[in-house]
This record gives structure tokens, C-alpha cells and sequence, in this order.
């Protein structure tokens, strides 16, 4: 007999021959272990079950090869352990819940992502991901409004986590995307139970949801959302330059009581691009620089656009800067021209919050709602179809 080998090696070994029969009983064996001792060790070591691991692995390569491939549905079953291509295609739909030949046919819909801003892409291209980060806190828009249409809610932090992992296997993604490097143990272990994973490389977001819509098959829809914004642009361009004329803007933002001159990258392309509103100097790029008051008195702007942190310590120290004698001499003040920007959308980079923000931005400055209801849910959804 062989030297047993661990449970590791055996889920490993299990990964390089899913193809080939095996059994309990064998399995046990090469670890040295009675079948029911096994099976036992086997569940509470991994969450499940050797041969429900088994399966996943057998399912999760057909789904590869239906999704890259052309190969015959009988060529398919063999390569992934099956000899009945019959049985095969019962256990795919079993575990699936459509058959192979209609996966075939429907395969990259369904997306998984640990990305807000992926969320708000993949919405606005009218794709609900199966698995998305939905927290009320963290996510307020994309959790009112999609959190009974998205089936799983990941966790924000803590992204490859235990119960994460086991999620993302609930939700039978195609498709996992991302913006930042994924650990090496989760990208294998996707790659085990057959998800595809993209990492999203584009910066600027209308190539970022170009390369998305690439992915989704939804070339049409970019194009659509693209000529829309346009539009919003020009219309709003024109309505916020007559009410505010030559006015010089500074976007701050106050975290407990210290002041930062404040632009990422949505705020400088809606605002300072878009628009073509006239930034302060240090906000003609990005910035997240500390200022005290009397460096902004000596700016002086016109206009003030706030983002302030949600905590105790920020709002008490934003209810007392009302009452400086510094902050009264500021002419956006004196004018009444301080307005707040809430941290969603202004802190998310993705198409719907693109869209949120010029929406909101011509709201502020000119008090004109630009949609006819309350909220918009872009991509295929408006609040009269929620």
C-alpha cells in the first residue's frame, strides 16, 4: 500500500484527476483512512462533501469548455469524468439549472464581482451580477435598489474570505471580474469549480465599461449609455454655466476636524471636464491634500462643494465651523454658496455613478431635477419597472 497522503493532497489530487473514475473508497484509501472516517474529515475540513467536490470540479470544467469551446456534448462528458454523455447533461442541469446546450447559449451572464464599481458598470449594462458586494452602509444605491435581484451579497472587506468563497460557489458565476490583484488561493480556487476570471485593466470609466461590455456581449448597450451622457452633457453644460457664469469651485472634503482640498477622479471628470466648471488651482488633478482655513480664506473661491465623513466627530466639528469668524469671511459662504455632495455616488467610479453625479451636480447648482422621478435606476431598469 501507498503512503497515505493528507487531506490537502488528496482535494489536490482530486483537482488534477477529476476526469478519472473515483470513488470514496479509493479516496480513503490513498489516505489511509476508513471510507465513513474519510468522508467525515473530508466535510468538516472543506464545508462539503468529497463527492458534491467532486462534482463541482467535473461541472465547473464542462462549463469551461461549453463556454471556449466547440466540442461535442459526448466529447465534453468524457473529458470531465462522465461516460454517459445522457447522465451528464441530468447532472449538469442538477447543478446548473439549465442544460448544457442552453449554457452554451447563455454563458458570461452570469458575473460575479467583490467591485462596486463593477456592480454599477455591469448594471448599467442591464447584467444583474448573480454575486455582487450589496451593503446598506457601503453600497446605500445598489443595496435599495437591487439588493432582491442580486441572489448573493458578498462581503466588502475581507474580500477573500472563507464565507466569501463559499458564496461565490452558491452563486455559479461564469465570470468573475475585478479591478484589483486577487490572492493566488482564491483565483485557483475560481478556477477550480470552472469560473472564468477577468481582471478589468482601463482607468477612465467609458473604457473601463467598454472593456466590460466586451466581456457581457453588450457592445449595443455601451454604445447607447455613451450618446446618452453625451447629451446630459451638452444640455447640462449649458443650464450650470448660466447660473454660475465664471465662478471658481473647491471641492473639500472634512474628515473629523481636519479640512482636505479634495478630487478623485469622478469629481475631476463630471465636474472640471464635463462641465468645464473652473477648479481652484491645486484641483486642476487630483488631489487629497490637507488645507487649513486660512489657506482657503486666501483662495478664496466662489463656491464650496463639501464632502463630509458621516461620523460624530466630523458633523460636531462641521456644526461648529458654521460659527468661525474665518469660515463667515469666505465669499461662497457669505453668498450662500456652500452645497454638500453625499459620499455616494461622489466617492464611485462607474457609469451609473458618472451619471448620478452630472444628474446631482445640475441639481445643486441650478435646482433643476433632470428626471422625472425622484431616483433612476439606469441600464434596463426605472423606478416605475422596480
Amino acid at each position: 500500500m501507498a503512503t497515505p497522503i493528507s487531506l490537502k493532497d488528496v482535494r489536490q489530487y482530486m483537482i488534477q484527476h477529476h476526469h478519472q473514475p473515483l470513488s470514496i473508497e479509493y479516496l480513503a484509501e490513498i489516505a489511509g483512512l476508513s471510507a465513513s472516517y474519510f468522508s467525515e474529515a473530508f466535510k468538516k475540513a472543506y464545508g462539503q462533501s468529497a463527492m458534491d467536490y467532486l462534482t463541482e470540479l467535473r461541472i465547473g470544467h464542462a462549463k469551461q469548455l461549453l463556454r471556449d469551446g466547440d466540442l461535442l456534448l459526448r466529447d465534453i462528458a468524457k473529458k470531465v469524468g462522465y461516460n454517459d454523455e445522457f447522465y451528464f447533461s441530468r447532472k449538469f442541469k442538477k447543478e446548473v439549472g439549465v442544460s448544457p446546450s442552453a449554457y452554451s447559449k447563455i454563458a458570461r451572464q452570469r458575473v460575479s464581482t467583490f467591485s462596486v464599481a463593477i456592480t454599477g458598470d455591469l448594471l448599467a449594462l442591464g447584467i444583474t451580477p448573480v454575486a455582487a458586494p450589496l451593503n446598506a452602509k457601503w453600497s446605500p444605491y445598489y443595496y435599495n435598489h437591487y439588493q432582491e435581484k442580486v441572489p448573493v451579497h458578498l462581503t466588502i472587506f475581507d474580500e477573500e474570505s472563507e464565507g466569501n468563497f463559499r458564496k461565490l460557489a452558491e452563486a455559479k458565476p461564469d465570470i468573475h471580474l475585478f479591478q484589483k490583484e486577487l490572492a493566488p488561493a482564491m483565483i485557483n480556487w475560481l478556477e477550480e469549480i470552472g469560473v472564468q476570471n477577468m481582471q478589468i485593466q482601463a482607468n477612465n470609466w467609458q473604457e473601463q465599461l467598454l472593456e466590460i461590455a466586451h466581456i457581457v456581449n453588450r457592445q449595443k448597450e455601451y454604445m447607447c449609455i455613451i450618446h446618452s451622457y453625451e447629451q446630459k452633457v451638452v444640455q447640462a453644460r449649458q443650464a450650470i454655466q448660466q447660473a454660475v457664469g465664471n465662478d471658481v469651485f473647491a471641492v473639500l472634503r472634512l474628515c473629523e476636524d481636519h479640512l482636505y482640498c479634495y478630487c478623485n477622479q469622478g469629481i475631476q471628470d463630471v465636474l472640471f471636464t464635463d462641465l468645464q466648471l473652473q477648479p481652484i488651482d491645486a484641483q486642476k488633478k487630483t488631489c487629497n491634500e490637507q488645507i487649513t482655513l486660512e489657506q482657503l480664506l486666501a483662495i478664496n473661491p466662489d463656491r464650496l462643494l463639501f464632502i463630509i465623513c458621516p461620523d460624530a466627530a466630523t458633523r460636531h466639528y462641521w456644526l461648529t465651523l458654521q460659527y468661525n469668524d474665518s469660515w463667515k469671511k469666505l465669499k461662497a459662504v457669505h453668498n450662500g454658496h456652500v452645497d454638500v455632495l453625499p459620499s455616494n455616488p461622489w466617492f464611485e467610479y462607474s457609469a451609473i455613478a458618472i451619471h448620478r453625479m452630472l444628474d446631482e451636480a445640475l441639481l445643486i447648482l441650478t435646482g433643476k431635477n433632470p428626471n422625472p422621478f425622484p431616483d433612476f435606476v439606469h441600464g434596463i431598469l426605472s423606478n416605475a419597472e422596480l
